[in-house]
């Protein structure tokens, strides 16, 4: 997947966040971090192939009382798409409060949506390691 086409995946991924918490994006807030050098393997190799992932993140406004159902709804829905859910908390007045980070076990995509203020919601999908089009694998 081009590098392009890997940050409006995530873009989107994100905004179908924002709209399952029914939050309202804070557009300015989008923030895309890439580390477009070296996926580390299972046995701790990198590759000089042009493998990266993303890391795209934002914040969303929601009044702090309706976190807690923001994060359930949002649990709901990816356990439905099939991840797995690793951690889930819903905690209205202490922190951490309000956190759901889930896998998916064969896309290998994460997905991160946190309480990080008063009224604010910080939305994270990751992708996994991806090689851009038209550049052949280096093998280990």
């Amino acid at each position: 997947m081009s590098r392009e086409k890997a940050e409006k995946w995530a873009k989107h991924w994100a905004d179908s966040l924002v709209g399952t918490a029914r939050a309202r994006l804070i557009p300015e807030t989008a923030h895309p971090s890439a580390d477009f050098t070296g996926c580390v393997g299972r046995n701790g190799e990198t590759a000089d192939d042009g493998r990266f992932d993303l890391s795209y993140s934002v914040r969303g406004t929601l009044p702090r009382a309706d976190h807690a159902a923001a994060v359930t709804a949002i649990k709901d829905t990816l356990k439905k798409k099939g991840f797995e859910i690793q951690t889930f908390v819903v905690n209205e007045d202490e922190e951490p409060a309000n956190v759901v980070d889930a896998r998916h076990p064969e896309d290998r995509q994460f997905v991160s949506v946190a309480s990080v203020g008063k009224d604010l919601l910080v939305f994270v999908v990751n992708t996994p390691c991806l090689l851009p089009p038209g550049v052949d694998q280096q093998q280990f």
